[in-house]
């Protein structure tokens, strides 16, 4: 499966695998308190090491077709400047969660929107998966028009669903489905 990891494209951007070299950037930037906050998964602060042992499972999850995490690169200048995945790949049900971070000093450029719509194609196309969906607090509005701007609807929100940084946090959540890509080709 870790073939299917091959570089994407965009407009702007370069989808592709992380490097061992990637793991200070990581730590920076998904460790800002900003973009850590608006996570489930990235701790504030990003312990030493840490960015080293997430380049290393994202090979892992690659490797297993249990998850397919990108670095998401500038085509302009090379520089990483956030993180977008599939994961939980289900080869059974054909279904997987698209996640995603942008450093703080690349919000608002548009490319979490231009990298997550490249993943959902992907996902569709190369990993023929049925649904992707996709989950962001609530307080975290932008998050959403990231989802929407990438096809997905709107289903629901679960309340206090998710407890972060010792507060319970309501999670808005997203999908599109194989038809719907297709329909919107």
């Amino acid at each position: 499966m870790i073939g299917l990891l091959q570089p994407l494209e965009t407009e702007r951007l370069i989808l592709r695998p992380f490097e061992i070299t990637d793991a200070g950037t990581v730590r920076q930037l998904a460790g800002d308190r900003e973009v850590a906050a608006t996570t489930v998964n990235i701790p504030h602060p990003y312990p030493e090491g840490a960015g080293e042992q997430f380049v290393a499972f994202t090979r892992e999850a690659a490797a297993g077709g249990f998850g397919y995490t990108y670095a998401v690169v500038r085509k302009s200048d090379g520089i990483l400047v956030g993180c977008i995945g599939l994961v939980g790949t289900n080869s059974v049900h054909r279904r997987a969660e698209l996640n995603y971070w942008i450093g703080r000093p690349y919000w608002r450029q548009g490319y979490a929107s231009e990298a997550a719509r490249r993943m959902v194609q992907f996902g569709f196309e190369r990993l023929d998966l049925n649904k992707i969906s996709a989950a962001h607090f609530t307080r975290n509005p932008a998050s959403g028009k990231v989802m929407q701007k990438a096809g997905m609807t709107y289903e629901g929100t679960h309340r206090q669903d998710i407890l972060k940084g010792g507060q319970f946090e309501d999670i808005a959540t997203y999908s599109i489905l194989r038809a719907e890509f297709e329909a919107r080709r």
